[in-house]
């Protein structure tokens, strides 16, 4: 449980940073909040030479509405995501993140870059749509969730790249509702659902987004699932025919909590209840 021997910096501007991890090489890496990182390193699966540490560099916290988007800093910790109310989902699914402790120092920016399809933000990031600023040596570019997450945590985020900011939409006039299941209290999520439901005026649903966590490589959205309710009923036999098709397509990996199976069958239950919270 001890790392290899590392070099450590931690620059004071946006910059500074930048250019330390790429004199840094290949194998260094930026430190936001650590509690991604540090878990591989103390396991020796991932021995940087070089921690590059961001909680010095200036404006990369916070939150702020903002044309119908909340700007979210990519080293807010997950505590304050957790504690406003106004962001809906968002902070149910950071208030379920391992324990308080983790929460005080863990990163969205962090969550985000580590590309874990068993990790509770990445899934609202998809649900909600969301994109987020990557800054690099070239500059500034924008990276939609949909073309983020690439492979089993690995994402299109460049290798010199920081995340500076994450912006999701406020999804006015949708409901949502948000499950997850865990073997332990603050265990990593078997499977996670996240609902978030539109009415039309006469009580169909007009707009559906279903995201799953730990159903495969990346997390993914529920697409047969969305098709399934869009433009139907928001009864309960609808909300369950459309749970029936929250598996299809997907390719969960079994470990030692859960077979591949089990995992589509909680799909299926996770969704329904989902889905009726958020019509709710």
């Amino acid at each position: 449980m001890i790392p290899a021997a590392f070099d450590y910096t931690s620059p004071e501007t946006l910059q500074e940073a930048i250019a330390a991890r790429k004199e840094g090489g290949e194998d260094a890496k930026f430190l936001a909040g650590g509690h991604s990182l540090l878990p591989l390193m103390k396991l020796r699966l991932a021995a940087p030479t070089l921690l590059v540490d961001l909680r010095k560099v200036p404006g990369l916290g916070g939150v702020q509405r903002e044309n119908g988007h909340w700007k979210i800093g990519a080293m807010t910790n997950h505590v304050v995501l957790q504690d406003d109310e106004g962001l809906g989902a968002i902070a149910a699914v950071a208030a379920g993140i391992a324990d308080q402790q983790v929460r005080n120092r863990g990163t969205i920016g962090g969550s985000l870059a580590h590309g874990d399809p068993a990790s509770d933000l990445t899934t609202a990031f998809l649900a909600y749509e969301g994109s987020l600023t990557a800054t690099g040596p070239d500059g500034p570019r924008e990276i939609a969730a949909t073309e983020f997450f690439s492979d089993y945590m690995t994402t299109t985020l460049g290798e010199d790249e920081i995340i500076t900011e994450v912006r999701m939409p406020r999804m006015e006039g949708f409901g949502w509702g948000y499950e997850k299941f865990t073997r332990r209290a603050e265990d990593w999520a078997m499977v996670g659902v996240i609902a978030l439901v539109k009415k039309a005026a006469d009580g169909s649903c007009e707009d559906v987004r279903i995201a799953m966590t730990n159903m495969g490589s990346t997390p993914l959205r529920a697409s047969a699932a969305e098709e399934a309710l869009r433009g139907s009923a928001l009864d309960a036999g609808a909300i369950a025919e459309a749970a029936g098709h929250a598996a299809d397509g997907t390719d969960p990996p079994a470990d030692r909590n859960a077979s591949e199976a089990y995992k589509r069958h909680l799909a299926t239950v996770m969704t329904r209840r989902a889905l009726t919270k958020a019509c709710a």
